[in-house]
């Protein structure tokens, strides 16, 4: 038999090998059948994250939603349900892959996925954007998340949701694409981000601006990095004393999201499953979620970080080997 909790720590332990064929060959009398009907026929919801981590993060209102998506690779996938052609960040293109919808609560120092969704029009029908709106009425609504501020990228920028989180009476920080248009004055019309005029005092405390189909105006800041790439990033707060620095320091928690998207990607094998059907994956990911969350207790509590919690998983072994080597160095001497 196979349960959750040993699937769970299989993921966390195995330094390489995340196949149910490598599970099995490691518990006694557990086939490779055992263990993928285990992830076939079991029902393991997303909503379980919540259940999870609802009392391990502080529910404040100077707390933040992050809303971003990540694509788990599965390039050389060819009959994996789930598997679609779609952009990812980390390779700057399209590739084969499940995309996953996340929903991440920060505290400014320390966060927590809360819900996710799968991306899978052919299931539901839904958008990314959908998820989007779906998962952030959830939050506030059903869970009773206190946040007051919610960070995304220029990907889930549309009017749609910029509408529905100053609905919410939450604040926003955002980036745009920089072909928006936006409008600082009813005379001048839409114009570039890059044609406005950026004053120095515009460049220190931002600019409200008017955007298309947005009924309420937003405060606009152009941000330049040391190597000159620059970020357009509006906000609903129109508050006189909000500067680029605040707004910036704002935005920059949005990357902490980025960090989760790495460490489950590269810490708990959510890429490596390779059963074909769609509930074993959804499965699989969600022990991934769990799996990361128990890695994220264990760091916060010995005041380190994932890595080298795995790492030290390893130690044991690696000196015990060194100090009485099962396979020595061949020699003719």
């Amino acid at each position: 038999m196979i349960t959750k909790q040993k699937y769970i720590e299989y993921l966390i332990n195995t330094p390489i090998n995340y196949t149910c064929f490598n599970l099995s060959e490691h518990l006694d009398n557990v086939s490779h059948d055992v263990v993928s009907n285990f992830l076939k026929r079991n029902r393991i919801r997303a909503r379980d994250i919540w259940e999870l981590v609802k009392d391990l993060i502080k529910n404040t209102p100077d707390s933040y939603l992050i809303i971003d998506d990540s694509v788990h690779n599965k390039q050389y996938s060819k009959s994996i349900e789930l598997v679609k052609k779609q952009y990812s960040g980390a390779v700057g293109g399209l590739v084969r892959g499940i995309g996953v919808v996340n929903l991440v609560h920060s505290d400014g120092t320390e966060h927590y996925p809360i819900d996710y969704r799968i991306y899978d029009t052919t299931a539901d029908g839904k958008t990314k954007n959908d998820h989007f709106r779906d998962m952030l009425i959830n939050a506030i609504a059903n869970k009773g998340i206190r946040a007051k501020t919610v960070l995304f990228d220029s990907w889930y920028a549309a009017w749609e949701n910029l509408k529905l989180v100053n609905t919410l009476k939450l604040t926003f920080y955002t980036t745009l694409k920089s072909n928006r248009l936006v409008s600082v004055t009813k005379e001048g019309g839409y114009v570039h981000l890059e044609d406005i005029d950026w004053t120095p005092e515009r460049l220190k405390a931002g600019v409200v601006v008017k955007l298309k189909k947005v009924p309420f105006k937003v405060k606009l800041f152009k941000l330049v990095a040391k190597n000159g790439d620059i970020d357009w990033l509006i906000t609903n707060e129109l508050d006189d004393n909000l500067t680029t620095q605040v707004a910036r320091k704002a935005n920059d928690v949005r990357w902490q999201v980025e960090q989760f998207h790495r460490e489950i990607k590269q810490l708990t094998g959510s890429e490596k499953c390779q059963c074909r059907k769609a509930r074993s994956q959804r499965n699989h990911l969600a022990c991934c979620y769990q799996a990361w969350v128990s890695l994220k207790v264990k760091a916060t509590a010995w005041k380190t970080n994932l890595y080298q919690i795995r790492k030290n998983l390893f130690s044991d072994y690696l000196k015990a080997e060194l100090d009485n080597p099962t396979v020595t160095a061949y020699s003719q001497v």
